[in-house]
């Protein structure tokens, strides 16, 4: 072995001291003999090992070297071929061990892939040393895992860690024919547009045709959509729509242990357990490696076991993620639990992280030599190969030949992607971001044929019924789209039998029933969650946030997991959902800040995000038509938000005056994403607004057209994509605007409106009035503190002088 690191060469002399036939048990953690084997029908109370805590004590045992250079470990020197001295002896359908399931053939096989996965991590950062990569987070200590990815199925949709190297090449490997998992790894390190999942956008876990969803998290923020995915696959069984994965699967999730402490991961967990509680089928398996640290944080002794063990309805399970055998043993009757149970399960596997947290993280600043030589000391790769020569499949020899070998393979891999080409236009990186067909979303956006229409509706569909509120144009709209999609879910909290705080969502509980139309447990991060798992798993959901406040709450779920989903595979995995959000003010200083919240910064960046903000009835079913469409077809994620003060709202101008209703959209009209709607034709202003805006505007408006000054008022309709096109075209018709925005002064919607009028060059005068940067307040003080039309018409008159 040339130019060995303190890893290797613990492994090489570990492996050299294998003195032929090596019969010695194999050693665990704790001291015991890992003969023992997990029976094949194992429940999760039979299967508990030590956990990492158990073993953690460094003690004072030695200086590791120094782990921070690896020195020059990419070139395999002339290692040529293998030949004889690799090849495996007898190795066939016996056991590795007695009373083990793990056949010798088998652990050869996995062997090979745990070497594949260490020497991918070296080639990372042969790779960053030669400028050519840019990323060195790796899979060393953790190739355990590649037990657990052989107890599953080609078939069971997987969400990995960043971490589970070994899983995925061992997937990779399931497939028929085989597919070369290592090269889209090393495609990844190097940000090569021919890497299959993100195509160069970020080095991910990913293959659809593996059933392995990408995920970049590094806090579990992908658990949600694990739980909502799990839950989703017998939902949509049970409603027979298509579906992607069978209906026996299984959803496998990895993370690590420091990540099962933020609130993300909590939630899911306790989502997991509430739906076992009502015993709900949640065929889910969570796999924690554990390798007891946080980047330089350690994980309490025990902590793991005591806070995965105790969860209500969950099924806990231990492995020595060191013994691949017991690995893939307690793997088996893990996913064996959860698939016949269609119950949730926690595989607790103890694993050690090697080579540091990353390529540029020098671990003997916070650990000392004594703990990293302990880690060291339990190679995964070790334990393999002692099964193996134990079991007379390989010698020592053949064990370090091989791993040459493996080097060499693996080596020229990597000097093969060197100079891939990679993404260079905004254009290329942005392409999978918002695909836009609006001649299909246009042709799908219309609504179920007549007579299921006459049926849901009983006999009077809303178009007969007359002037609408915008509350129950919502609500038919709803009913439509339950009607004309099959796939289409409704659910958050108080949307079933209550019918929503605000009554949007009476009557579809009874029409559609509780498969389709539900309450969920208090937990917006849960609730996208679950909308994130509907959509990838052919359902159409649309989840209900109570408050725009409330929303702040789970926005990572929509930044950080639905918006990412589709740039990060190329389009070729979707979350598409509607989520609809009751927000905006202007309840006569009812309900404090929580109920009357104002602001769109953190939704206005989000790439790709459609977000709708309809301000009357009318618009309001035509645009969650669009909606709807748009999922469906375009796979997007759209924010529908509603202004709660308008949806009982009847009257315009005068008492009585019914200005604020409007007739249900006819079947066919839908209103594309991005188009604004103008009132009025004056040629002295502009007015852009939205939402609450429109109405005061309106009233401004028309108190102004009796002084002889003529307004246009334009509805942007759209916060995303802006209608920049419509606002342009309005504007030079008065060659003067004037936004009027209800969201606050800073990071409002009138800054993205007024950038689009001044990047296009209009040239004419410009104007804002918003609300201030405050949080709303109780009672009439809230009116200090938001756009009013007072403050509209004043703006607008002095913007005409």
């Amino acid at each position: 072995m040339t130019q060995r690191d303190p890893v290797e060469a613990h492994f090489t002399e570990a492996v050299w001291n294998l003195a032929p036939p090596a019969r010695q048990p194999l050693r665990t953690r704790n001291g015991d003999s890992g003969s023992a084997a997990v029976p094949a029908d194992a429940g999760p109370e039979e299967t508990h090992g030590p956990a990492i805590g158990d073993f953690r004590e460094a003690g004072d045992s030695g200086d590791a070297g120094d782990f921070g250079d690896a020195g020059d470990f990419g070139d395999a020197g002339d290692a040529g071929d293998a030949g004889d001295a690799g090849d495996a002896g007898d190795a066939g359908d016996a056991p590795v061990r007695a009373g083990s399931a793990l056949t010798q053939k088998r652990c050869l096989e996995l062997f090979d892939v745990q070497l594949a996965s260490r020497h991918l991590d070296l080639a990372a950062r042969w790779l960053r040393h030669e400028g050519a990569g840019f990323y060195t987070i790796g899979s060393a200590g953790h190739e355990g895992n590649a037990g657990v990815a052989a107890a599953l199925r080609l078939d069971d949709p997987a969400l990995l860690h960043y971490r589970s190297g070994a899983f995925y090449l061992v997937r990779a490997g399931q497939a028929d024919p085989p597919h070369d998992g290592a090269r889209d790894v090393l495609l990844g390190l190097v940000a090569a547009v021919a890497e299959p999942i993100a195509g160069g956008r970020h080095k991910v876990f990913g293959n659809h045709a593996l059933g392995v969803i990408p995920q970049t998290s590094t806090i579990a923020s992908h658990l949600p959509r694990a739980v909502g995915l799990a839950l989703a696959i017998g939902r949509a069984a049970k409603l027979g729509v298509p579906r992607p994965w069978p209906d026996d699967s299984l959803v496998v999730c990895s993370f690590g242990d420091a990540s099962v402490n933020h609130s993300t991961a909590a939630g899911a967990l306790n989502t997991a357990s509430y739906c076992a509680h009502e015993g709900l089928p949640l065929p889910l398996l969570l796999v924690c490696e554990d390798n007891g640290l946080g980047i330089s944080v350690r994980t309490p002794s025990g902590w793991v076991r005591a806070i995965c063990s105790t969860r209500p309805g969950i099924a806990y399970f231990h492995a020595d993620g060191v013994d691949l055998a017991q690995t893939y043993d307690t793997a088996l009757a893990a996913a064996r639990w959860v698939r016949e149970r269609r119950a949730p399960a926690i595989l607790h596997l103890s694993v050690v992280r090697l080579y540091g947290h990353a390529g540029s993280d020098v671990e003997q600043s916070y650990r000392r030599p004594g703990e990293i030589a302990a880690d060291v000391a339990l190679d995964p790769l070790t334990g393999t190969a002692k099964l193996l020569v134990a079991a007379d499949v390989l010698t020592p020899e053949q064990v370090l030949v091989r791993y040459e070998a493996k080097r060499a393979q693996i080596m020229a891999a990597a000097r093969d992607v060197v100079g891939s080409p990679r993404l260079s236009s905004a254009a290329q990186v942005m392409a999978p971001l918002a695909p836009r067909q609006p001649d299909k979303v246009a042709a799908s956006a219309g609504v179920a044929e007549a007579a299921t229409r006459r049926r849901v509706f009983g006999g009077r569909v809303p178009e007969n019924e007359g002037p609408l509120t915008l509350a129950q144009s919502i609500n038919r709209a709803l009913t439509d789209g339950m009607a004309a999609w099959p796939a289409m879910l409704i659910f958050g909290q108080d949307v079933a039998r209550k019918g929503g705080v605000y009554g949007i969502t009476r009557g579809l509980h009874a029409k559609f029933g509780a498969g389709r139309v539900f309450d969920t447990l208090l937990d917006e991060q849960s609730i996208l969650g679950l909308a994130l798992g509907a959509g990838l798993n052919g359902l159409l959901p649309v989840p209900e946030i109570q408050y725009l406040a409330y929303l702040h709450n789970a926005l990572d779920q929509l930044r950080g997991e639905a918006a990412t989903l589709p740039f990060f595979s190329q389009g070729k995995y979707r979350n598409p959902m509607v989520i609809r959000v009751a927000g905006y003010a202007y309840q006569q200083g009812f309900g404090g800040h929580f109920h009357n919240d104002n602001a769109l910064g953190a939704l206005r960046d989000i790439p790709g995000l459609v977000i709708a903000s309809p301000a009357r009835p009318d618009d309001a079913a035509a645009m969650l038509r669009s909606c709807l469409a748009a999922a469906d077809v375009d796979g997007s994620v759209c924010a529908y938000l509603e202004p709660i003060a308008l949806y009982q709202t009847r009257d315009l101008h005068t008492k009585g005056d019914g200005g604020w209703l409007a007739s249900y959209p006819p079947a066919d009209w839908h209103v594309p994403l991005g188009s604004a709607r103008t009132y009025g034709a004056g040629t002295d202003l502009t007015i852009v607004t939205f939402a609450n805006g429109l109405r005061m505007s309106l009233r401004a408006a028309a108190r102004m057209r009796a002084d002889g000054i003529g307004c246009r008022v334009v509805d942007l309709r759209w916060i995303a994509p802006l209608p920049v096109a419509d606002v342009l075209r309005e504007a030079a018709a008065t060659g003067r605007v004037l936004v009027a925005d209800e969201t606050r002064h800073t990071g409002g919607v009138s800054e993205g409106v007024i950038t689009a009028l001044v990047d296009a060059g209009f040239a004419g005068r410009i104007a804002r009035v918003a609300s201030e940067d405050s949080f709303v307040p109780l009672g009439d003080a809230a009116e200090t503190v938001l756009l009013s039309e007072a403050l509209i018409e004043l703006a607008a008159r002095a913007l005409v002088k």
